[in-house]
């Protein structure tokens, strides 16, 4: 049960988190943008939400960026995909672990060649820390040759998520305005990042009825729904599991109580001659496979820890990223939950233990003594 709400929670966690990254938990942008095709209609970043979003309660941080569409060509391959465009106040807290090799890039209001790319990427292209690369960005007017600007890897980063691995490199925002012909003062869209995520809903809302009219607010669950109804699936399974198990430790439970009271169906008979009433005999009973409940939690306890801090700091147990989006089974160990697990188990096991006990009235005193 350890196990199964551990891998369940940090699972679904992981990948929240690697959708968030790249999207923040919020976005803004404007209702004429089309994010899927690259087009994004400019927007002015004067607004009343940037670069504090203090209108609205528990938002932790609002970003500027900008997507720009291009072909990285080398000697022997190439590439279309995205430059994210980030600038001074992006966050990058969630590359700090997704980061393999390099560092995270410097960014100011001068331009800076500087880039982050995806392992997938830096082995589709050959590239590596301290190369560079060409990247060709098109024209509205075809009939004009393409832009080239050339960047440095100063650093990789795998997040396990190959469909957003394989569609943005991360860039200086600086070079998106000045390809699109934007003004200094124009970005794509804005991230926001809100301080608890299970206020999403709420805070999406709130967000989008203090916006203008002009712009639209995105969940990142109204963004990739089906990701989302998956991972929610999760809780199913767990819920599923946890009942499977409860029901097992109770029928082991009821099994042993019962052999118990069988081998000492003469000492019943006793007890009960000397005028010991049903119930303080079943107390005596009850008490006795509690104490086996505890034992066995106590170990299955330190069995499920055991395994779940291998996963943790080792991580043997691998997935597959294409369907999981994670390269290993993640763990959430949590100690409020794994108080709740032993406590409810304990409980339902010691209640359910009652009713079997009540055979000891049952037993009768002088049939007992004679049993054999």
């Amino acid at each position: 049960m350890l196990i199964a709400v551990a891998v369940s929670v940090g699972l679904q966690q992981k990948i929240r988190d690697k959708a968030v990254a790249f999207n923040g938990h919020i976005t803004i942008t404007n209702f004429d943008s089309n994010a899927s095709q690259g087009a994004q209609v400019p927007i002015s970043i004067h607004q009343t939400f940037y670069p504090k979003f203090s209108s609205v309660d528990g938002v932790s941080h609002v970003q500027a960026v900008a997507h720009k569409f291009g072909i990285i060509r080398t000697e022997t391959d190439f590439e279309g995909l995205f430059i994210k465009g980030v600038g001074e106040d992006y966050n990058w807290r969630y590359f700090d672990d997704f980061l393999v090799d390099g560092r995270l890039p410097n960014y100011s209001k001068t331009y800076s060649e500087e880039v982050l790319i995806s392992e997938f990427l830096g082995r589709r292209l050959n590239l590596k820390v301290g190369q560079t690369f060409q990247m060709y960005f098109l024209k509205s007017d075809a009939s004009r040759p393409p832009s080239i600007v050339k960047f440095s890897v100063v650093g990789i980063y795998n997040s396990g998520f190959e469909e957003l691995d394989q569609t943005f490199l991360i860039g200086d925002i600086n070079h998106v305005q000045r390809l699109n012909r934007w003004e200094n003062d124009q970005v794509g869209q804005f991230e926001v990042f809100v301080e608890d995520f299970n206020t999403l809903e709420d805070k999406g809302l709130e967000i989008y009825a203090q916006t203008p009219s002009t712009l639209n607010a995105e969940t990142i669950k109204q963004k990739y729904a089906l990701i989302f109804e998956w991972i929610s699936i999760f809780d199913k399974n767990t819920y599923g599991i946890l009942g499977m198990m409860i029901l097992v430790g109770v029928i082991n439970m009821i099994t042993a109580l019962l052999v118990l009271i069988l081998e000492r169906t003469r000492m019943i008979g006793v007890l009960k001659a000397m005028g010991c009433s049903n119930w303080s005999i079943q107390k005596v009973f009850l008490y006795t496979a509690s104490y086996l409940a505890i034992i066995g939690l106590m170990i299955g306890n330190g069995i499920g820890l055991l395994l779940l801090i291998i996963q943790k700091c080792w991580r043997p147990i691998s997935l597959d990223p294409s369907v999981y989006y994670v390269t290993s089974a993640p763990v959430h160990i949590d100690f409020g939950s794994i108080i709740g697990l032993n406590v409810m188990t304990f409980l339902i096991c010691v209640l359910v233990l009652i009713f079997p006990s009540y055979l000891i009235t049952k037993i009768n005193p002088v049939q007992a003594i004679k049993f054999d």
